[in-house]
């Protein structure tokens, strides 16, 4: 049973009215710790001598107790709290729904105040608990400009980026939501890993390309790995890129988190129809890329993640091609049945297609995980992340979800 809730209730209004009041003052969240010290003292409420102290204060109360008003920063000055809720705020977005899938999947839909884009502006964030770990999918852009053909993020046009803060803000609000900082409680009946972190790993696959916003992509998950703070492993986190190649090295050198490419295709020809970011930079250009990604090894493989899209792409011929053109590359290939949205006109491969399909690889030597699709019922797999206010009426979009949960409508 899916279920669903309306954050914007009665219950929630103070909520909003704290942050309608909070929305003018600049949030402390997504800075360095540079950043931080020079914010205090450019709103003159420490002195220069003691704002890396007060930073690291800050830091510590944000990022490892995961606290969201300065009133529960009790190490520091009544007065000074007082000064700082005055010039800024660490307050969480909006959640203007939560969804939970009859497989323990959750989604919510977040909205950002407008930053110039004319209005409000809503992003989708999941998460997919699995034995051993929990996985965070997380938004870089509101909308996408890459089109990809059998994706339904990809139709919704690029709105803007997505700052730092709004990146790390996905995080936090989640770990809230699940219990997972320290002194908080799992909601009854959550789905979570049985022990450790609750949000074990990111990866950067959700709205967006993340490397058309690599500098807040770069300082959100620099955040997020650092040891004093969120500590997310690098080897935790993975960002996946359609292929911006001229980005891909920086990635490597100056992130070092794991590298995961959206192929689909193992020619020019059907990839720049699936993936019209090939035109511009085509596989010749994107797997020299990935040869040359620092640190690369078998222990730091590249993913690459292949959508099975029926009498498309998934011919024992398509397979042969993989493995020539991924030849001497550490890799592990993720083959993803594909998830119907509505208006597609693409078919998810058959299973025993896709079996044939893995076996193949396999045998090369290759890892290939057939990825268990996950959420479907809230609309919240792989390439159907899209903003809700941009989607289909909801009364439409319920009906859709009422009949995948009867079993119908599935590939």
């Amino acid at each position: 049973m899916t279920l669903s809730f309306d954050l914007t209730t009665e219950g929630a209004r103070d909520a909003l009215r704290a942050r309608a009041a909070s929305a003018e003052k600049p949030s402390l969240i997504g800075l360095t710790r540079a950043e931080l010290g020079e914010a205090l003292v450019g709103a003159g409420i420490v002195p220069e001598r003691q704002a890396k102290m007060r930073a690291q204060q800050l830091w510590h109360w944000m990022y490892v107790r995961g606290v969201s008003d300065f009133a529960g920063m009790l190490n520091i000055s009544k007065d000074l709290r007082a000064e700082l809720d005055k010039h800024f705020t660490v307050a969480r977005p909006e959640i203007v729904e939560e969804q939970i899938s009859s497989d323990g999947t959750r989604k919510w839909l977040f909205r950002f105040p407008p930053r110039g884009a004319g209005r409000p502006v809503e992003i989708e964030t999941v998460y997919i608990p699995e034995e051993g770990r929990g996985t965070l999918c997380i938004s870089s852009q509101v909308g996408c400009t890459l089109t990809c053909s059998f994706c339904h993020t990809g139709t919704q046009k690029l709105v803007r980026n997505l700052t730092a803060e709004e990146i790390l803000a996905q995080l936090l609000t989640a770990r809230d939501r699940l219990g997972d900082f320290p002194d908080r409680d799992t909601p009854d009946g959550a789905i979570v890993p049985a022990e450790g972190r609750k949000v074990s790993n990111i990866v950067m696959m959700g709205m967006g390309e993340p490397l058309y916003n690599f500098e807040a992509v770069k300082k959100a998950l620099l955040i997020a790995s650092d040891g004093d703070g969120l500590s997310l492993s690098k080897r935790r986190i993975t960002l996946s890129t359609s292929g911006v190649v001229p980005e891909i090295l920086r990635t490597g050198e100056e992130i070092g988190v794991m590298l995961a490419i959206s192929l689909h295709a193992t020619n020019d020809d059907l990839r720049d129809l699936l993936v019209p970011i090939n035109k511009k930079y085509p596989l010749k250009e994107l797997i020299a890329a990935c040869r040359a990604y620092p640190g690369l090894s078998n222990a730091k493989r590249i993913t690459f993640e292949y959508v099975m899209l029926k009498d498309v792409n998934d011919s024992i011929e398509d397979a042969k091609g993989l493995i020539k053109l991924l030849k001497g590359i550490p890799a592990k290939i993720n083959l993803i049945p594909f998830n119907p949205w509505p208006g597609t006109n693409y078919q998810c491969s058959d299973w025993e297609t896709i079996e044939k399909f893995a076996d193949y690889i396999n045998n090369a030597g290759y890892a290939s995980p057939i990825r268990t699709p996950r959420g479907r019922d809230i609309l919240a797999a792989c390439g159907q992340l899209k903003s809700d206010s941009e989607r289909m009426r909801k009364v439409d979009r319920l009906a859709l979800e009422a009949m995948m949960i009867a079993g119908h409508g599935e590939a």
